[in-house]
C-alpha cells in the first residue's frame, strides 16, 4: 500500500488536465488522493504502467538469473556425470556410502514420526511369526497360503525393480519372467499338459501323468497368469516415484533437482529449445496424450512398451492427477493389458513347431549354421528328457554351452545393475552438494 501511495505521488506532476480543474489539494496527502472519486481512475493507469515497467525490469533480471542457473546445472551434470565407479572409485564409493547413510538418516526420522504406523506393522508381523511356529489346524493352510504369497511377492520384488528408476534398471522380463513363460510353454506341448506335479513345480517341471488331446495357447496363458500379472504389477509401483516426486515439487514449489524432471518442466512450458528430435516430438505428444485424454491417456501409455513411461508420471504428478487415476490406469495397463501382449508373444514364439522353426533355420547359417544348430538340438533333446522322469529319481546334469553363456550373461546384467545403483547414489549424493554451493553463490 505505501508503494502505492509513492507510485501516486510521484504520477501527479503528470495529470495536467486534473490540475487545471483544481481537483488536487495544494499539500498533497496520499490518503485523500486514493480515496477521491474523480482521479481514481486515471491514477490506476497511471500506477499500473509503473508496475508494468518495474515488472518488466523484473522479468528482465529473472531470465537472467534463470540463464546463469541453468548455465551452472548444465556444468554441474556434466561434471557429475563424470563420477563413476571405474574412473573415480574411491570418490564414487565415498559418495555413495554417504547417501546411503543420509537415506538411512531420512528412514529413521520418517519412522520416528510414524510410530503408529510402526506398532501396527511390529505386532502384526509378530502375529505372523506366532502362526509359523505353532503348530494347529491352521497350519496346512497357512503353509499353503504362504508359498502362494511368497510367490507372488517374488514376481512384485522383480516387477518395482524392473522399473522403479534404481540405476539402469534390471530388465527382470527378459531374465526372469519370460524364460519362465517359455519354459511353462516348451513344457506344455511336450508334456500335453500344464497340470505339473506340485511341488516341486514351480522350481522344477515335470510332466503329469494325465495329458490332454490338444494344448491351446490360451490354457499356457492361464497356466503363468498369476505370475505375470504380479510382474505387471510390480512395474506398476515401480512407476510411482516420478509421479510423487513431480506432485510434491508442484506443491511445494522447489525445484528437486532431477534431470528427468527439469526435461519434462520444459516441456510443460511448450518450448525445448529448438530440439526437433524424434524422442523429443515422441515425448512431447506423450505429454498432450496424458494432459488432454486422462486416464484413458495414461491408459494407453501404460498399455504398450513405452521407455517414456516416467514422464507420464512426472506429468501427471506436475498437473496434480489424482492418485487413483494416474496408479489404476497404470496397473490396469501394465498388469493387464500389456501383460497379456507379451504373455501372448512369447508363447506363440516358444510354441513347438516356431522352436523346430527357427532350430532348422539356425542350420542354414552360412559356415556356422551347423556348429550352432547342434547344442540347440542337444539342449532341446535334454530338456525333454528331464520331463519325462520320474520324481525321486537321480538326472544326470551335463551342464551345454548355451546355459553357460545364460547364466553368465544374468550374472554380469545383475552386477551391472548393481554397480550402476553405485553411480547412481555417489551422483545423487555429489548433486546435493553442487545444489549448495550453487545457492551460496546466487546468494551473494
Amino acid at each position: 500500500m505505501n508503494y502505492c501511495k509513492l507510485l501516486i505521488v510521484n504520477s501527479i506532476n503528470k495529470i495536467s488536465s486534473i490540475r487545471s480543474k483544481s481537483l488536487l489539494p495544494t499539500i498533497v496527502d496520499p490518503n485523500s488522493i486514493i480515496e477521491h472519486p474523480r482521479v481514481g481512475e486515471e491514477l490506476r493507469l497511471i500506477i499500473e504502467e509503473e508496475e508494468m515497467g518495474n515488472n518488466k525490469l523484473n522479468g528482465s533480471s529473472r531470465l537472467a538469473h534463470d540463464s546463469v542457473m541453468q548455465e551452472l546445472k548444465q556444468k554441474d551434470r556434466e561434471e557429475r556425470s563424470k563420477l563413476v565407479i571405474w574412473k573415480q572409485p574411491i570418490t564414487t564409493l565415498q559418495y555413495f556410502t554417504l547417501e546411503c547413510i543420509s537415506k538411512l538418516h531420512k528412514a529413521s526420522i520418517r519412522l520416528r514420526e510414524k510410530k503408529l504406523t510402526v506398532a501396527v506393522f511390529t505386532i502384526l508381523s509378530i502375529f505372523t511369526y506366532l502362526l509359523c511356529v505353532t503348530e494347529g489346524p491352521h497350519s496346512e493352510y497357512f503353509s499353503s497360503w504362504s508359498k502362494v504369497i511368497a510367490w507372488c511377492g517374488y514376481w512384485v520384488g522383480l516387477g518395482i525393480l524392473s522399473s522403479v528408476g534404481l540405476g539402469t534398471g534390471l530388465h527382470t522380463f527378459l531374465l526372469y519372467l519370460g524364460p519362465h513363460i517359455a519354459a511353462v510353454t516348451l513344457a506344455a506341448f511336450e508334456c500335453m499338459s500344464v497340470n505339473f506335479p506340485q511341488p516341486p513345480y514351480p522350481d522344477q517341471i515335470i510332466c503329469p501323468e494325465e495329458t490332454e488331446p490338444t494344448m491351446s495357447i490360451w490354457t499356457i496363458i492361464g497356466k503363468v497368469r498369476l505370475e505375470a500379472f504380479m510382474w505387471g504389477a510390480g512395474t506398476a509401483i515401480g512407476e510411482l516415484p516420478p509421479y510423487f516426486m513431480a506432485r510434491a515439487a508442484t506443491l511445494s514449489g522447489i525445484d528437486p533437482d532431477d534431470e528427468d524432471y527439469e526435461e519434462a518442466a520444459e516441456m510443460f512450458e511448450d518450448h525445448v529449445d529448438g530440439d526437433n528430435s524424434i524422442s523429443t516430438r515422441a515425448k512431447l505428444a506423450m505429454k498432450k496424450l496424458v494432459q488432454r485424454v486422462g486416464f484413458f491417456g495414461i491408459l494407453l501409455c501404460a498399455s504398450i512398451p513405452n521407455p517414456l513411461f516416467d514422464l507420464a508420471g512426472i506429468t501427471c504428478g506436475h498437473f496434480l492427477v489424482p492418485f487413483w487415476t494416474f496408479f489404476g490406469a497404470t496397473l490396469i495397463g501394465k498388469a493387464v493389458i500389456k501383460m497379456h501382449i507379451q504373455k501372448i508373444f512369447v508363447v506363440m514364439t516358444f510354441s513347438k513347431h516356431h522352436v523346430e522353426m527357427l532350430v532348422d533355420w539356425i542350420g542354414y547359417l552360412p559356415l556356422i549354421g551347423t556348429s550352432m544348430q547342434l547344442p540347440f538340438k542337444d539342449f532341446l533333446k535334454k530338456q525333454k528328457q528331464n520331463l519325462h522322469h520320474k520324481p525321486g529319481t537321480h538326472i544326470a546334469t551335463s551342464e551345454s554351452w548355451l546355459q553357460w553363456f545364460f547364466e553368465k550373461l544374468i550374472i554380469a546384467m545383475v552386477l551391472y545393475f548393481v554397480v550402476s545403483i553405485i553411480n547412481s547414489m555417489a551422483q545423487s549424493y555429489m548433486g546435493k552438494k553442487q545444489k549448495e554451493a550453487r545457492e551460496k553463490k546466487t546468494s551473494k
